[in-house]
């Protein structure tokens, strides 16, 4: 197999299933050689199975790649340095992570759960953190015995990170916080040879199947903007040595890519003095007044 990847090594994470399934498949139809992770846990984070990412190694050997299972907890620090050393045992060498290891537990704020918020913002914030931490401190390595990578490591954000999303509170802040994590990886990796981007994808799967099932629908017209390889094309050419772009987020639907702007510095109003309380209402609401409308926050 061959492609803009090939003796490329890519590990991606919550690949047994959905979106990271079919990054896993399009990388390796690309070339690179891919060490398959997944816990084979249910939508909520329960229980746990060899099955899936064993399932996704055999397709990609039957298509003629190269591949090999790994069963790390993303958000296990031991776990997920032990996961990048894996690729690097097995194929020499380590070109791209491709952070997408998730699921959520839905509740509206006034009813959510301490367990199930620290549950969510472990597996997506820490199972970002963890795997980037170890993968960056080898290609630092690497960097520093003269063998700069031309590495890449995509992280998986989502449109509830960027404009918020009802009864996702957790899942929300866990994908903002995503996305910050890009901004300061891509600026502090840069060095290193190292490119940080983020997607934010809209696309069917187990997470998506329930609050959005009728969006998600497969349409009549013959493309399917929802199916989930429609990502990873993408995330392909983000894994590769072309692509010359960090710190951005990408939000990808069907056959759009839309280039995420995030928070910019608007009308500003300044005194040279300490602002008194019964003064700011006016300048605030004058501000709001001259300033972009937010985009609305799914569900509203």
């Amino acid at each position: 197999m061959s492609g803009i990847l090939t003796g490329r090594v890519a590990v991606v994470t919550g690949a047994g299933r959905g979106l990271g399934r079919e990054h896993a498949l399009e990388l390796a139809r690309q070339g690179a050689k891919v060490v398959v992770n997944d816990l084979g846990t249910s939508l909520g984070g329960d229980g746990v199975s060899e099955g899936p990412a064993h399932e996704v190694v055999e397709t990609i050997r039957a298509l003629g790649g190269e591949a090999v299972a790994n069963g790390a907890d993303v958000a296990d620090f031991a776990q997920a340095r032990d996961m990048i050393a894996q690729a690097v045992d097995a194929f020499g060498r380590l070109d791209i992570l491709v952070n997408n290891a998730g699921f959520v537990r839905d509740r509206m704020l006034v009813n959510a759960e301490e367990d199930e918020w620290d549950a969510v913002v472990r597996v997506h914030l820490k199972g970002h953190f963890a795997p980037l931490r170890h993968a960056a401190a080898y290609w630092r390595a690497e960097a520093k015995e003269g063998r700069t990578p031309v590495a890449r490591i995509i992280n998986t954000s989502s449109g509830a990170g960027l404009q918020g999303s009802i009864g996702q509170a957790a899942y929300s802040a866990a994908k903002g916080g995503i996305a910050s994590l890009t901004l300061v990886a891509a600026e502090e990796l840069a060095r290193y040879g190292v490119g940080v981007n983020a997607i934010a994808p809209s696309a069917r799967t187990r997470m998506t199947e329930g609050p959005f099932a009728e969006a998600m629908a497969a349409p009549e017209d013959g493309f399917d903007r929802m199916d989930p390889a429609n990502v990873s094309p993408v995330v392909a050419w983000l894994a590769s040595p072309d692509c010359g772009v960090t710190g951005r987020v990408l939000e990808i639907e069907g056959g759009a890519i839309c280039l995420e702007e995030g928070w910019r510095h608007g009308p500003r109003r300044e005194l040279d003095r300490r602002w008194r309380a019964e003064e700011v209402g006016d300048a605030v609401r004058a501000l709001v007044a001259e300033g972009a409308q937010p985009e609305p926050v799914y569900g509203a």
